[in-house]
């Protein structure tokens, strides 16, 4: 009988446990993140379909969170960017859609840094964690 008991409390454990995947994120300051690395996938950031993953939706951080990470960046050259949201765009799967659907759009941002010869573009997934780390051709701001 005891047995069962036991049973039942670890399946009750188990089945309340979170599933969905985080990643913790170290903050600079409240707007910035502290990024160590960069990525060496010419993709990364740069397709929709290698979009950036910063969360934050679960805890209402999601903008938030997109502009911690791109507060981290630099150009090439180590030169302050500036940046604006472009808009939503790129639907993508996503099992931390708060809605339901398991879809979700993604947010792209136009980057770009004095001496730069145009905007580049920026996928970036406020509704899923992941790695961060600068794209290539960045750096990370000091």
């Amino acid at each position: 009988m005891k047995t069962i008991v036991y049973i039942g409390i670890f399946a009750l454990v188990v089945s309340c446990s979170s599933t969905k995947r985080t990643v913790q994120t170290k903050l600079k300051n409240n707007q910035t993140f502290e990024l160590t690395e960069i990525s060496n996938d010419p993709t990364y950031g740069f397709s929709q379909n290698n979009p950036i993953q910063v969360g934050g939706v679960d805890k209402k951080e999601g903008p938030l969170n997109e502009r911690r990470f791109l507060n981290a960046l630099a150009g090439p050259n180590g030169e302050s960017i500036s940046y604006y949201r472009a808009g939503s765009c790129c639907p993508i799967e996503s099992k931390n859609d708060p809605f339901g659907f398991g879809a979700v759009m993604l947010d792209n941002y136009r980057v770009t840094w004095e001496g730069a010869r145009d905007t580049i573009s920026i996928y970036i997934n406020m509704y899923d964690y992941g790695t961060l780390k600068a794209p290539v051709g960045f750096t990370i701001k000091e």
